[in-house]
């Protein structure tokens, strides 16, 4: 008998272990906006930032992954269950992700990426001081060098079109600064906008006899549509300057811009001094990445009869 009470008192003992073992996880949740290379690739440097630092999911940390397919309303349901949930810290990817998740707490460490500008997407008080639970890292590319390329590329271009979606903050914070380098190279252009995925195929149609090269920047829902965009393009000969090598890997032509991976992996950084250092979100400037890489897609540069200069070549790091 007294055996028997032995045995089972050392299960218990071995089953509040483990559980305590469980429960001592730390939580991390992560809500992205939407599928596309470019943010599926800032989650995985994120998570693999993370294990290069100790925190394995699985081990000591569990993840929360939910992805809002594109779509506003799952954003806010994600984010509601990711507080409600008490995550340690929350990893949000993309504008409106980011946004929603704000939204719903303003006690749980939130790091935002694949933001072009947390201050003016209001979810900061400013980049350099953000003043409240989030911090992250920025996406912003170099879309003044971008129109510098494409002049250099196609010299004999007029008029350039502006392909982006109409409610994304980031993308008319691009093309802004976009627009501002054109009037500098003395090129026309005009803007493209959608408003959901089924009218990118025809807004797209809507530009060839009128544009000489399109720019796409880091749009979500563009890059989602990518592939539609080259089905159309292409064919017609019309040169599409993208804001990310997601999008080139998907149709577009080139970019010169930043690698989200690595950008995932910065962020995971952050994690860690929030995690392990007892970092406030508060007090950690937003972060950018400032290496930028020319990348090509040689398929669709063959079928626009596309010859890259040899000294753009020596700088490029991925001809797709």
């Amino acid at each position: 008998m007294k055996r028997n009470i032995f045995v089972a008192a050392a299960f218990v003992a071995i089953l509040f272990s483990s559980c305590a073992k469980k429960t001592s996880a730390l939580k991390i949740g992560v809500i992205q906006l939407v599928e596309h290379p470019a943010l599926d690739n800032n989650y995985k440097g994120f998570i693999d930032g993370l294990a290069e630092a100790g925190y394995v999911a699985g081990e000591n940390i569990v993840i929360d992954y939910e992805n809002a397919q594109g779509e506003q309303s799952n954003c806010v349901t994600i984010a509601q269950k990711l507080v409600n949930d008490k995550s340690d810290l929350i990893f949000a990817i993309a504008t409106p992700a980011a946004q929603a998740v704000a939204n719903q707490t303003s006690e749980i460490p939130i790091l935002v990426s694949s933001v072009t500008d947390p201050a003016s997407a209001q979810l900061v008080n400013s980049n350099e001081h953000p003043g409240v639970n989030v911090s992250g890292t920025s996406d912003l590319t170099p879309c003044a060098a971008q129109m510098d390329l494409l002049k250099r590329l196609f010299p004999n271009a007029k008029k350039i079109g502006m392909l982006f979606c109409s409610s994304e903050e980031n993308s008319r914070f691009q093309v802004n600064l976009a627009e501002a380098q054109c009037d500098v190279l003395g090129l026309e252009y005009v803007e493209a906008t959608v408003s959901n995925t089924n009218e990118v195929q025809q807004v797209v149609q809507s530009l060839v006899g009128k544009v000489d090269a399109i720019y796409a920047p880091t749009d979500n829902m563009i890059a989602s549509t990518m592939a539609t965009v080259a089905l159309v393009t292409t064919p017609n000969k019309i040169p599409v300057m993208c804001g990310e090598e997601g999008m080139v890997q998907s149709g577009g032509l080139c970019t010169f811009g930043i690698n989200y991976y690595e950008l995932g992996k910065q962020t995971a950084k952050m994690a860690v001094a929030i995690l392990r250092d007892g970092k406030n979100p508060a007090d950690m400037p937003i972060q950018y990445l400032e290496k930028c890489d020319f990348s090509y897609n040689a398929d669709t540069a063959r079928e626009l009869g596309i010859v890259f200069p040899g000294d753009l070549l020596e700088d490029s790091y991925n001809a797709l």
